[in-house]
C-alpha cells in the first residue's frame, strides 16, 4: 500500500508539473479582453483592446479586466481539478498532503 502511495504522489507531482505549463484562454467584454493563465493560477498574459480603453472610466474596465482573470483562474483551477480527480480515481485526499 506505500508503494501505492509513493506512485500516486510521483505521478501527482508529474501532473502538477504538467498542469503548470497547460493554459487556459478566456475572451471577456465581447472579446476585447483577453487572458491567458496556467492551470496553476499564473496569468501569462493580458490583452486589451485600445477601443474599450476610456481615461473617463477607469472603473468599468478594470472591472472587465477582474471579471476575465478571474474566470480564466476559474477554468484552470477546473481543468487541474479535473486531471488530478483522474490520477487519484476520485479519492478525495486530505488537505496539506502536499498533492
Amino acid at each position: 500500500m506505500l508503494k501505492q502511495a509513493q506512485q500516486m504522489q510521483a505521478g501527482l507531482a508529474a501532473a502538477q508539473e504538467k498542469l503548470a505549463e497547460q493554459t487556459v484562454s478566456v475572451e471577456g467584454a465581447g472579446g476585447k479582453i483577453k487572458v491567458t493563465a496556467t492551470c496553476d493560477g499564473s496569468i501569462t498574459e493580458l490583452v486589451i483592446d485600445p477601443s474599450i480603453i476610456d481615461p473617463s472610466d477607469a472603473e468599468f474596465l478594470q472591472d472587465l479586466v477582474m471579471a476575465t482573470v478571474n474566470d480564466a483562474l476559474i477554468q484552470g483551477k477546473d481543468k487541474s481539478a479535473s486531471e488530478i480527480k483522474k490520477l487519484t480515481g476520485g479519492m478525495n485526499l486530505p488537505a496539506g498532503l502536499g498533492l
